[in-house]
C-alpha cells in the first residue's frame, strides 16, 4: 500500500497533468474554428474544379490529344498511395484510422498481385506504416516546420507526384486523408488522383455542360489536371488539420475528465489512509495512558 507521501505526490502529479490537458483542449478549440472554416471554404472550389474537369474529359473522351494524367498508362500494375496524416499525436485515433485505412488498401492490392508504393505526408503516418511497409515507402514529406498549411505546400507535393508519374514509377495514384465531419467524427477517405476520376455526383447524373474551348480541350486539360492534383491535395491537408484539431479537442477533454476522476479516487484513498493512521495513533495513546 502506498504511503501518504506517495499518494500526495501522485495527486499533485495528476493535477499538473490535468492543467496541461485542459490548456491543450482550449488551444485546440481555438485553432479548430479557423481550420474548420478553411476546410469548408476549400470544398466548393475543389468540387467545382472536379466537375469542370469531368465535363472537359467527357468531351475529349479517348482522344489522342488527352494528357496521360487523365487517360493513365493503360495499366494498373503499380499503385502509389499518398497517405496524409498529422505531424503530432495526442489526438486520439485520428492518425491510426487513416494509417489503418491505407494499410488495408495496400494489403488488398498486394493480395491481388499489384506493386504498392507509399508516399507519406506527415510523421505519424510514416511511423505507423513503416512497421509493415518500410520497403514500400518511396517518398516522405514532413510539414512539422509549417505553422499554417498553404497551397504552396500542396503544390510541392503535387509536383513530386507528377514527376514520379512522368518517370513511369506508377500507374495509379490514390490519396488518403480524413474528411472532417464534426468534432467527434472524421471519416478516412480515399480519392483517386491519377488517372483523373470524375466526381461520383457527375458520374451518377450523367449531365455535362456544353463548352467551347480556346485553345483546344487537350491543352486546357494539360494545365488543369496538374493544378487539380495540387488542389485536391491542398483540400486533403486542410481537412486533416481540421480533423486533427477536432480529435485533439475531444481527446484532451476526455483526458481532463479522466484526470479529475483519478484525482477524486486518489483523494478518497488518501483521506481513508490518513484517517486510519490517526485512529491508530489515538488507540496507541489511549492504550499507553491506560497502562499507566
Amino acid at each position: 500500500m502506498p504511503s501518504l507521501k506517495d499518494l500526495k505526490n501522485r495527486i499533485a502529479s495528476v493535477k499538473a497533468t490535468q492543467k496541461i490537458t485542459k490548456a491543450m483542449k482550449m488551444v485546440a478549440a481555438a485553432k479548430l474554428r479557423r481550420a474548420q472554416e478553411a476546410a469548408e471554404a476549400a470544398r466548393p472550389y475543389s468540387q467545382r474544379m472536379g466537375v469542370v474537369l469531368a465535363n472537359i474529359a467527357q468531351a475529349v473522351g479517348s482522344d489522342d490529344s488527352a494528357p496521360r494524367l487523365m487517360t493513365g498508362t493503360g495499366k494498373d500494375d503499380v499503385h502509389l498511395l499518398i497517405v496524409c496524416t498529422a505531424e503530432r499525436g495526442l489526438c486520439g485515433g485520428f492518425n491510426s484510422q487513416i494509417a489503418r485505412f491505407a494499410r488495408d488498401h495496400a494489403r488488398k492490392l498486394l493480395a491481388a498481385g499489384k506493386t504498392v508504393k507509399i508516399f507519406c505526408v506527415g510523421k505519424k503516418g510514416y511511423d505507423s506504416l513503416r512497421r509493415e511497409f518500410a520497403a514500400n515507402i518511396v517518398e516522405r514529406t514532413d510539414l512539422r516546420e509549417v505553422k499554417r498549411v498553404s497551397f504552396e505546400n500542396a503544390d510541392t507535393i503535387g509536383r513530386k507526384v507528377i514527376s514520379m508519374f512522368d518517370k513511369g514509377e506508377f500507374d495509379v495514384a490514390t490519396l488518403f486523408y480524413s474528411e472532417f465531419k464534426s468534432v467527434i467524427s472524421q471519416v478516412p477517405t480515399a480519392q483517386q488522383l491519377i488517372p483523373a476520376a470524375a466526381p461520383e455526383a457527375v458520374v451518377a447524373s450523367g449531365a455535362s455542360a456544353v463548352y467551347e474551348y480556346e485553345p483546344d480541350a487537350g491543352a486546357i486539360l494539360s494545365d488543369l489536371i496538374p493544378r487539380n492534383i495540387s488542389v485536391q491535395i491542398f483540400r486533403a491537408l486542410l481537412e486533416n488539420v481540421a480533423g486533427e484539431m477536432g480529435a485533439k479537442m475531444s481527446a484532451m477533454d476526455n483526458a481532463t475528465r479522466n484526470a479529475g476522476e483519478m484525482i477524486n479516487k486518489l483523494t478518497l484513498s488518501y483521506n481513508r489512509q490518513r484517517q486510519a493512521q490517526i485512529t491508530k495513533e489515538l488507540i496507541e495513546i489511549i492504550s499507553g495512558a491506560e497502562a499507566l
